[in-house]
């Protein structure tokens, strides 16, 4: 049995705990009306609380206030006609992520089949009575028609055709009813036709097919399906790359007595006295508190804890935004997933496991994705009223049609039923949002900006506050050498390159930024004799028989260089947040070089931009207030809204704090760090140069790492919004324009000897085939509407 399938089991057979949210993976919803019965289903538990579904994650949190048997949870939810079953974490398992993969598989080959069945259909339904069609006889070209829709009836739209059933076996209304009447009827007339022409037509009913009608609709709602299915594969992989950033094995040491044979079992024994230390590779679960690791040069670090002995540069950008490495020593604090980079230490455990900082950004990210969103899916929440009223007007055209209609009356009334639910059939309404979205993504894409879905259409429409992360978003994230401070006039290069001779064998970004630059100056490096690396301090080497130091303030005083004179050259640099190095030769000052992480070119215009917009900006970041404050003055942000030296899940909260005071935030971000406050905004934006971590959590992305983007990522959902709106509008109007005159309000003016009288030889019935053009001819409105959105252009 697999850990997932262990999983799987004891989840099943646990309790729900009023102090932890029970997961459960839901399958079978498709609307949000899907949403509502599940929430309700689940609600009418005795304990629970409250029960949140998303649809896009297909998950349910349900929170109890007293311990509640988890089956019963999952056998109210499959009492409404959906599966249901416990999940163990906040990470996809490995049969969610089989299941999700399957339905994805099953929809690309119903469409496929479908689409490329319904091409004969159509051909022969639109255009069978002109040349060279019009050669085969109408009864061959009804068998063939029939020959092709058949399994797109009852294969490719299974779904429809069964939800019908389901949806009267649970008295619900829904769209799949509606798709399933629409096109089940559309078939069932037409193969009556193909099967007994001669019988309707003595009935008086016209021998047309509608096989086309009920073919497109099938495709149609089918990609409609497919495309939500492939919004919804994206949304468990944030969680699963940010427990990638966790190595898979420790380096555990254990000390314990010598024995006579010490080298065994492959592990390294080390004698110390009558003690012998013992370094084993371990699974990062097997990790336990006060554990001491060895972490070494190049690794990740296992888990959270203290350093007990030796000295490395930890880059923890990925987790607290730094843009510069931190030196780390005995007593300093690491944490899982940063990158070790140039000493070895050792390590005692601390929080491992749900504990660790990389565990908790994956509950912040898995509880923000899971709280319940504010879009409105306008369509699936008319659809309950429009459903009924749809059916309860054909039943009742047909009704009145026997009851009162002209001899034979079968024929006019039938008409009016297949007529009625033809055109009212929500191919429109299904292709109202699927259709301007997938316009806007492709503009957007040739724009440089990718839309996840629906929801970021619409938060960006209320959006007035933006958050950007500092380091990697609003600059460069990597140090550049920014200003050189020669204690001799004119001597920037010497400083430069006798420095960059010294960290030329270094692999401290310091020291790589120091030599990038003096490369960029095409400047002439000596070689590094007796080089020495002192991490978190300095380095030493000997240039040309000249002992030459690189390093901070107090590495040079150690090392007897005098500073006092130069103490404001420093200080200046500092106050603006820039990182200072001294060069020194001979135990007597060269000069300071300062460092700094840069802002990208479009920064300050960017953020211009959007306060000339009216939009409140902010900065938030881990780095420290100093920098963050001389980073904030430079891109044009008010002081007053700088967040600095935040962790990760401090941004989050910082965010739901602009949040509760009214904003509409829209969080601008690239890192790890940055996931759990991109899921938690209303709007997150991920810069598409950072991890792909912080673009799954988010909601837009943005492919260039210019900052430009964003302006017009707000533009651009705006605007798809707008059009969706437009296509919501006349869609619904359509239907309620052409319903009626389907179902034959017109004839009581239009008949003969009626109030008017035949209009043109018309006399106000609408024949299912004209109803099925018109149907067709609002889908063929609502794609020529969105397709607006290809010549948006940004201002």
């Amino acid at each position: 049995m697999t850990t997932s399938e262990h999983s799987a089991k004891d989840a099943s057979s646990a309790m729900a705990d009023p102090a932890t949210p029970l997961q459960l993976s839901i399958k079978g919803m498709h609307c949000a009306s899907c949403v509502s019965r599940v929430e309700g289903a689940i609600a009418g538990v005795e304990g629970v609380v409250e029960a949140n579904v998303n649809l896009a994650t297909e998950r349910a949190t349900v929170r109890v206030t007293r311990p509640v048997e988890v089956e019963r949870l999952a056998e109210a939810v499959r009492g409404a006609g959906y599966d249901a079953r416990a999940v163990a974490g906040v990470e996809t398992d490995d049969e969610e992520r089989r299941e999700r993969r399957l339905e994805l598989e099953r929809l690309e080959r119903r469409f496929w089949v479908a689409a490329v069945l319904s091409v004969p259909v159509v051909v022969f339904g639109m255009f069978g009575m002109l040349l060279p069609l019009d050669a085969v006889p109408m009864r061959v070209q009804n068998w063939i028609q029939l020959l092709f829709a058949t399994p797109v009836q009852w294969w490719a739209g299974w779904t429809f055709v069964n939800g019908v059933g389901l949806a009267i076996r649970r008295r619900i209304a829904d769209m799949n009813l509606l798709v399933g009447l629409g096109t089940l009827t559309a078939y069932l007339f037409s193969l009556a036709v193909t099967v007994a022409p001669d019988a309707l037509a003595r009935a008086g009913i016209a021998p047309h097919t509608y096989f086309d009608t009920s073919v497109v609709i099938v495709t149609l709602i089918l990609l409609g399906r497919l495309l939500e299915s492939r919004a919804r594969a994206g949304t468990s992989r944030a969680m699963r790359r940010l427990l990638e950033l966790r190595p898979t094995i420790a380096h555990r040491v254990a000390v314990a007595r010598a024995r006579a044979n010490p080298a065994a079992g492959g592990v390294a024994m080390l004698s110390i006295g009558a003690l012998s230390e013992a370094i084993e590779d371990v699974a990062l679960d097997a990790v336990h508190a006060g554990d001491v690791l060895e972490v070494r040069p190049g690794e990740k670090v296992p888990v959270d804890g203290v350093i007990l002995s030796g000295r490395s540069s930890i880059d923890a950008a990925l987790l607290t935004g730094e843009s510069m490495p931190v030196d780390v020593a005995p007593g300093d604090r690491v944490h899982g997933g940063t990158l070790n980079q140039t000493g070895a230490f050792r390590m005692r455990a601390e929080r491992v496991g749900a504990e660790s900082m990389v565990m908790q950004i994956v509950r912040h990210v898995q509880q923000a994705q899971g709280t319940k969103a504010a879009i409105a899916r306008l369509a699936d929440r008319i659809a309950a009223v429009f459903v009924p009223i749809v059916i309860g007007v054909a039943l009742a055209a047909f009704a009145v049609w026997m009851m009162f209609g002209p001899e034979p009356r079968l024929g006019p009334a039938l008409q009016a039923l297949v007529a009625v639910l033809n055109i009212a059939c929500p191919c429109s309404l299904g292709l109202a949002t699927p259709t301007a979205l997938i316009a806007g993504t492709g503009r957007g894409a040739e724009l440089g900006v990718l839309l996840r879905g629906a929801d970021a259409l619409e938060a960006a429409e209320h959006i007035d506050t933006v958050v950007f992360d500092k380091t990697g978003t609003l600059t460069r994230g990597k140090a550049e050498v920014t200003d050189i401070v020669p204690v001799i006039a004119g001597a920037e290069n010497a400083v430069l390159a006798t420095a960059a001779s010294a960290g030329q064998k270094s692999e401290h970004p310091i020291s790589i930024a120091i030599v990038r630059a003096a490369r960029t100056r095409a400047l002439t490096l000596q070689p590094a004799e007796d080089f020495s690396a002192l991490p978190g301090r300095g380095i030493v080497a000997l240039i040309a028989g000249r002992g030459v130091t690189l390093g901070n303030a107090a590495f040079q005083a150690e090392q007897g260089v005098a500073l006092d004179a130069h103490t404001a050259d420093r200080e200046r640099l500092e106050s603006a947040g820039k990182t200072v190095v001294a060069v020194a030769e001979n135990g007597t000052l060269l000069g300071w070089i300062a460092l700094a992480d840069t802002l990208k070119p479009d920064a300050a215009a960017t953020v211009a931009g959007l306060t000339r917009a009216g939009t409140a900006v902010w900065m938030i970041t881990g780095d420290n207030a100093r920098t963050a404050r001389a980073i904030a003055a430079t891109v044009g942000i008010d002081s007053a809204r700088v967040i600095a030296e935040v962790l990760p899940d401090g941004k989050s909260d910082r965010i739901a704090a602009l949040q509760a005071e009214g904003h509409r935030v829209a969080m601008v971000g690239d890192g790890i760090n940055d996931a759990p406050a991109l899921a938690l905004a209303d709007l997150g934006i991920a810069i598409g140069g950072g991890t792909d971590i912080a673009m799954e959590a988010s909601h837009m992305t943005l492919v260039r790492s210019d900052l430009a983007g964003v302006p017009v990522a707000l533009a651009l959902a705006r605007r798809t919004m707008q059009v969706i709106r437009q296509n919501l509008f006349w869609a619904f109007a359509y239907n309620a324009l052409g319903i009626p005159i389907a179902a034959g309000v017109l004839y009581l003016w239009l008949r003969p000897g009626g109030a008017i009288g035949p209009l043109w030889g018309w006399d106000g019935r609408l024949h299912p085939m004209i109803a099925s053009a018109a149907m067709a001819l609002s889908s063929v409105s609502v794609v020529t509407s969105s397709l607006r959105l290809r010549t948006f252009k940004a201002r």
